[in-house]
């Protein structure tokens, strides 16, 4: 499957404004503030997207006060040239010439960073080829005047012949100004001069115009630095920036602080962010279900509705709001690094690490953080510079072993492993790293041959304060296009389990008071059963235990509680008769060799799809067939590998 298959948010691409307001398209490099100053301008009014058939994600929103009316902003992905090379890099270019649905921009804001202000040009001399209309917003004055090349705005507007408005997007300075002159733009067209307008039809497929275009935009650069009467080269000044990195970056003290700021990640993604989570459950699923419950018929012939709105319907709102926190949690986290100015440093000091995949520095993030909890690494792709790195990043995050597999792990280990279970769980996330690792490279040179290991080249911004308003706004508008576009997945997938487990097969059981065993979802374990069987654990109690942890896997100890109707155990290190209903059955579906089995179910857990949660958002970020596909991937290669470990294990005499 190419990147342009047809993915989350197919359809007219976001340039199409309301009737009556224009569509104004924020272009700039990476890291020269675009996405803040998007933030500044369009406050809580705005919304996730992804351009249409691709997984190229962006951001849209109002942009409330033009010259006392409404706009419609788009901000494009960061790019350097036009002349694409990656999935992003089209969308912007192809936004930017009005090929995409919806038609051209009214208006290009360029976003221009004085302290690198030929490169910031280079671009804008390829917008200006299209012919559009353009306003130019200079940020990062300050920057650049401390290393001795000041950018004299009004000076920059005459030779540009476009409004030059200075800009601070972090404080939101000189923003009444930009809208003026962005509304009076509107009215009123303006064009950058100095440069032939291209026209788009009838270009020769060698590539000649493109060449011709570059020369031009090249020497147009020129002309313009040499205008502006300021020195094309910054003064080598030493920097506050450049004194901390001088640590930072040293390979004696970058990589432990690394480290640290990485077991940050993993901390918050586990020990701060479960009480939050737990609060949420306590809250929905406890109080409000209490609630319902209290309201609701209990008895008669209605008695299934209760358990249909309160264990399918509001389970599953229990679960996408309990996600939540942790969610918002690392958005903020990671949008922190971001802003500061400290994720490139850490990209630049796992460089070397991710080459062996293919993927540069940045890849680290996600793949750390999915220790931690599936889900919000795949948020933390977003920081990786290219859709495709984004999506092959996504593909591996789960096959880091999140922290609900653990609690499995645990039961697992101290039943069939008493003598070593410490051993056993570190051989899993051994594992673990071996599949992630495994993984990418069998990516890389299959589906993602076009992902390209080239040298690591990243301007490294200057250390900032990172701008809380900003911040928590970009936290919540991800936090709510979660919660609205993969909740809906959550809630219909729980309910629909809800149902599968109510509905009796066998038996005289009303509607909604079924033992597992007698329930459709029961005769659905029993019918898939022996598909494990090569793998030692052929019986319907664990094929229902992991039919749930499909929806999570921190369930899957009160699914096998549940099917051996036993006391599901508070802590899983002290199974008690979960334990001996366990090892039993595993005994008698493995031959002898329950440890083997035990084993191969281990590595089940750890190989195969990640929570429903998870799956919500990598169809929502990457699309269905790429999600379907993960999915199917994920079962063959856990199925495999537990048929794999069985089989060597229990001929090496792995009874106990």
């Amino acid at each position: 499957m190419s990147c342009h298959d047809a993915g989350p948010g197919a359809g007219p691409l976001a340039l199409a404004p309301r009737v009556g307001e224009p569509t104004v398209a924020l272009v700039g490099n990476p890291n020269v503030g675009k996405s803040t100053l998007f933030n500044a301008l369009t406050g809580a009014h705005q919304q996730v997207v992804n351009a249409p058939g691709t997984t190229v994600e962006m951001q849209t929103g109002t942009w409330r006060d033009v010259g006392g009316a409404r706009a419609q902003l788009v901000d494009l992905p960061g790019t350097y040239s036009l002349l694409a090379r990656t999935p992003d890099e089209q969308v912007t270019a192809d936004a930017v010439a009005g090929r995409a649905a919806g038609g051209a921009p009214d208006l290009v804001l360029a976003v221009v960073e004085a302290a690198g202000l030929a490169r910031s040009l280079y671009l804008l001399g390829q917008v200006a080829l299209t012919g559009r209309s353009v306003v130019v917003a200079l940020t990062m004055s300050d920057v650049a005047a401390s290393r001795g090349v000041p950018v004299d705005p009004e000076r920059l507007a005459v030779v540009l012949g476009v409004p030059v408005v200075t800009v601070d997007p972090r404080t939101g300075a000189g923003r009444a100004a930009l809208a003026a002159a962005v509304a009076d733009a509107l009215d009123h067209p303006t064009h950058v001069q100095g440069l032939t307008v291209t026209e788009p039809d009838g270009r020769r497929p060698d590539g000649a115009e493109d060449l011709a275009d570059a020369d031009q935009v090249f020497g147009w650069v020129a002309q313009v630095q040499a205008s502006l009467d300021r020195p094309a080269v910054a003064t080598p000044v030493r920097t506050w920036s450049d004194r901390v990195d001088s640590v930072l970056l040293h390979p004696w003290v970058g990589v432990p602080v690394f480290a640290a700021v990485m077991w940050g990640l993993f901390q918050l993604a586990t020990a701060v962010a479960a009480p939050l989570m737990d609060a949420v459950d306590t809250l929905v699923n406890g109080w409000i279900g209490d609630g319902l419950r209290a309201v609701l018929p209990s008895s008669g012939g209605f008695a299934w509705v209760e358990g249909l709105l309160v264990d399918g319907v509001l389970a599953g709102v229990g679960t996408v709001l309990s996600f939540a926190p942790l969610m918002g949690l690392m958005f903020v986290a990671i949008a922190v690094l971001e802003d500061s100015g400290y994720l490139a440093r850490a990209a630049f000091v796992a460089d070397r690490a991710m080459r062996l995949l293919g993927l540069d520095g940045r890849a680290v993030l996600p793949l750390v953080v999915g220790f931690g909890c599936n889900l919000p690494a795949l948020a933390a792709t977003r920081t990786l510079p290219h859709a495709r790195q984004r999506l092959l990043t996504g593909l591996i995050v789960p096959y880091t072993s999140c922290a609900a597999r653990l609690t499995v792990y645990i039961l697992l280990a101290t039943v069939f492993f008493p003598a070593n279970p410490g051993t056993a769980i570190f051989l899993m996330y051994v594992a673990s790293v071996v599949l992630v690792v495994v993984g990418g490279l069998l990516l890389r040179r299959t589906a993602f041959r076009d992902v390209r290991t080239e040298p690591f080249v990243l301007a490294l911004p200057a250390y900032q304060r990172p701008r809380v308003r900003a911040l928590l706004l970009s936290a919540w508008v991800r936090v709510r296009a979660f919660v609205l576009k993969a909740g809906r997945i959550i809630v219909v997938t729980l309910t629909a389990v809800w149902v599968l487990m109510a509905v009796p097969v066998t038996g005289s059981h009303p509607v909604g008071d079924v033992p597992v065993e007698d329930s459709l979802y029961g005769s659905a374990a029993q019918a898939i059963a022996p598909v494990f069987t090569p793998a030692g654990f052929g019986s319907w109690q664990a094929s229902a235990a992991l039919a749930t942890g499909f929806v999570a896997k921190e369930v899957v100890v009160g699914s096998f509680a549940q099917s051996f109707a036993v006391a599901e155990p508070e802590d899983p290190s002290q199974p008690g008769d979960l334990g001996t209903q366990m090892r039993a059955t595993f005994e008698r579906t493995s031959g002898g060799h329950p440890a083997a089995a035990a084993a191969a179910f281990m590595v089940f857990v750890l190989a195969y799809s990640p929570c429903l949660a998870t799956i919500a958002e990598q169809r929502r970020l990457f699309g269905v067939r790429w999600t379907l596909r993960a999915v199917g991937v994920s079962l063959g290669v856990a199925w495999l590998a537990a048929v794999l470990v069985f089989q060597v294990a229990s001929r090496l005499g792995g009874a106990s």
